[in-house]
């Protein structure tokens, strides 16, 4: 059966105001998704396709979680979360992304993310995290390390299936393409990424729950001091879960009521998305007025001259 066509809504708009004269001006789209597909709100075109990006991780790791390889190798809840991080690369985040694979008797050479400019080790790298976590479950499957980076993997694969078995849809459908860190990422409409963080949020899955708990738990493993998803979970204290991309993605979840929220900043800026975030979260009330001007303070204020203003919602469908 096709799928219905959803209609498009008014696209919002970000503009950076300098001494109260727009400077620049950024677009950006919205969807809102419940766990089971439904599109609640949007704001552009929910079929819009994008690379989800870092945004993934939280489902990249469900592979640690469904294999047993926390179990096998006696790691924790914080590694967990490193394992969904985009982190910013401090002493604790490199020595937990380390700590993952000194339990399983690897060493940090075998990790292939990049190693990052004026830095000294891969595990300083914003998703070491995740690659750790990868080679952990390549080690307790038995499979080869040497090139776990590949869609034919059976590591990559099975997060695949993993990512399909959120969406509903066969894993052998989905379209990919090499992340930054070499790592495939997947390409999506607004409306999955926005079905991907519903589920996360929803605690139907017992691997799932798993994953948010670490992830809420330890807000300041997931990014770190300053960054937006530590900031906003410290803020709404476990009631969101939140989780940025690069190009302008950030997807949140409110537990609870299962919905997902995805948002994509199409210049990419990630000022932009932030801006967002924040005017959306308040419009939908999941957010306080307070933390929204805490939030603001910190991610719209750019300067005592400079502030991002955002004006458009979301609407009904």
């Amino acid at each position: 059966m096709a799928r219905r066509l959803l209609p498009k809504t008014e696209a919002l708009t970000v503009q950076l105001l300098r001494g109260g004269f727009v400077e620049s001006t950024h677009r950006a789209q919205a969807a809102m998704c419940d766990a089971r597909g439904r599109v609640l709100m949007s704001a552009g075109d929910p079929e819009s396709s994008f690379f989800i990006r870092s945004a993934l991780k939280p489902f990249q790791a469900l592979a640690a979680v469904g294999t047993g390889t926390l179990e096998r190798y006696g790691l924790s809840d914080r590694d967990l979360a490193i394992m969904c991080a985009s982190h910013i690369g401090s002493v604790a985040h490199a020595r937990q992304a380390f700590n993952i694979l000194w339990q399983c008797d690897l060493e940090a050479s075998v990790l292939k993310c990049p190693m990052p400019d004026g830095r000294h080790s891969t595990l300083e790298h914003n998703c070491s995290g995740k690659h750790a976590g990868m080679l952990a479950v390549c080690q307790h499957c038995h499979w080869t390390i040497h090139n776990y980076m590949d869609i034919r993997h059976p590591v990559q694969q099975l997060v695949l299936s993993k990512v399909g078995e959120c969406l509903g849809m066969p894993a052998a459908e989905l379209m990919t393409a090499q992340d930054d860190c070499g790592v495939p990422t997947c390409y999506l409409p607004l409306r999955q990424m926005a079905l991907l963080y519903a589920r996360l949020a929803s605690s139907d899955f017992i691997e799932i729950e798993r994953v948010v708990r670490a992830m809420v738990h330890h807000p300041d493993l997931v990014a770190g001091e300053g960054r937006f998803d530590t900031e906003l979970m410290r803020l709404t204290q476990g009631e969101l879960v939140s989780k940025s991309g690069a190009e302008g993605i950030q997807c949140v979840g409110r537990m609870g009521e299962a919905q997902g929220l995805a948002i994509k900043v199409q210049d990419g800026a990630q000022r932009a998305k932030y801006a967002v975030a924040i005017h959306l979260l308040r419009q939908v009330g999941w957010i306080s007025p307070a933390i929204a001007e805490d939030l603001s303070e910190q991610f719209s204020a750019l300067s005592d001259t400079k502030r991002l203003e955002v004006s458009g919602e979301l609407k009904i469908l």
